[in-house]
């Protein structure tokens, strides 16, 4: 009996190696279970054994992500708080340089089977609070552990330079230390919906139509026929603005990033201080997200489907902090850690990130201000006495 367990447990663990290297190296949705079979070494019926369908080797992944995170945060140690999210913050840097596959197949399943982001956040967040001795609110949590996530995905998949010093620095101290902020300012501000044109020509009801598709239905169960019908155009009206698919699709995201950052910036009010510009960029992202509610799918599915111009669409943001001398940032963590910029722009990107996956998954009713306001808190004077100072900024 114990020689018939072990060997279910050694083929399902060769089945499940497979389809992580599998769908770490493409979109989920372009994995089939004969190519899982065929990188196992097994034959297809022999997959239906263990596993049902595609679905439940995916959540059977995502699972073990979580279960090793979590065996990895139980070594956060240090005798005070500053300690303890210094090494919790040098974990996950580890964890992820060490998994890059792992990771990479659960930031798509973290929009895919969103129940396991929620698990995943709900154990951050319990670490978190035994880290500095009190609970925790989820201003708090983006603020840090999105922040620190962030870079450290970054820093494994991409390359990104941060540093474990810089990080540290920035939790337990904030970015912009110091600032206050007027409310007026920074959330008393008139939005205007992006705006759609009367008439609109062959290429840009292309994108239209294929925008919505996409984002509704995923890169790889949408075809050109199905866009053009949806455009009332015909397939050689596709071709002569495109390609193919890959273009297309790459000029989609190209277009978000655009869209998104002249929303911000169109927005934004004159006469802000650092941190009363970032509150009020992070707030309009989520507004934006609420208004073109396919942006966010478009350019996280394009990770995998056009890495370059996701690459390209981050690259802009990081432009667009590094146009700004010193970043509004202190002069002398700048001068004492060569990699603190790179390392505060990361984990400003982080915190925008995980703010919309909050607005974009979470459909539970929430205050947006009091959620940014939070933020502020934290990027004011980092995480120890964030709570406080927020009650007081509030009061």
């Amino acid at each position: 009996m114990q020689e018939q367990y072990a060997e279910y447990n050694e083929t399902a663990e060769r089945l499940v190696t497979a389809a992580i290297a599998l769908f770490a190296e493409r979109w989920y949705s372009s994995v089939s279970v004969a190519e899982i079979c065929r990188g196992a070494g097994l034959s297809n019926g022999i997959f239906y054994r263990y596993f049902p369908n595609k679905e439940s080797v995916m959540r059977r992944i995502l699972e073990d992500v979580n279960a090793r995170i979590g065996t990895a945060l139980e070594a956060v140690a240090g005798d005070t708080p500053e300690e303890r999210l210094a090494s919790m913050a040098s974990l996950l840097m580890d964890y992820s340089a060490a998994n890059p596959e792992r990771i990479t197949v659960f930031r798509e399943g973290q929009y895919r089977f969103f129940e396991f982001e929620l698990k995943l956040t709900d154990q951050y967040r319990r670490t978190l609070a035994k880290a500095i001795g009190r609970q925790v609110d989820m201003a708090e949590y983006l603020f840090a552990v999105g922040g620190i996530r962030f870079c450290s995905v970054r820093a494994a998949l991409h390359g990104a330079r941060v540093s474990k010093r810089a990080l540290n620095d920035i939790v337990t101290r904030g970015l912009f230390r110091g600032l206050d902020w007027d409310a007026d300012k920074v959330f008393g501000i008139t939005v205007n919906p992006p705006t759609v044109p009367l008439r609109e020509g062959t290429r840009e009801s292309l994108l239209r139509a294929g925008k919505r598709l996409f984002g509704e239905r995923g890169y790889h169960e949408v075809n050109i026929h199905e866009i053009t019908d949806a455009a009332s155009l015909s397939v050689g009206a596709f071709y002569k603005y495109f390609t193919g698919k890959d273009a297309f699709f790459a000029e989609l995201i190209e277009s978000a990033g655009r869209e998104i950052r002249h929303f911000i910036s169109s927005h934004l009010s004159p006469g802000l201080n650092r941190l009363e510009r970032e509150m009020q960029g992070i707030f309009l992202f989520g507004v934006f997200l609420s208004l073109d509610k396919w942006c966010y799918n478009i350019v996280r599915e394009g990770e995998f489907i056009a890495p370059a111009k996701v690459r390209e669409y981050y690259a802009a943001f990081e432009q667009g902090y590094r146009r700004t001398p010193g970043n509004g940032l202190d002069p002398a963590a700048l001068a004492a850690d060569p990699l603190y910029e790179d390392t505060a722009i990361e984990f400003l990107l982080g915190i925008a990130h995980y703010y919309g996956i909050e607005m974009v998954f979470d459909v539970s009713p929430r205050n947006a201000r009091a959620l940014v306001e939070g933020i502020g808190a934290c990027l004011s004077g980092g995480i120890p006495g964030s709570a406080e100072r927020a009650v007081q900024r509030v009061g």
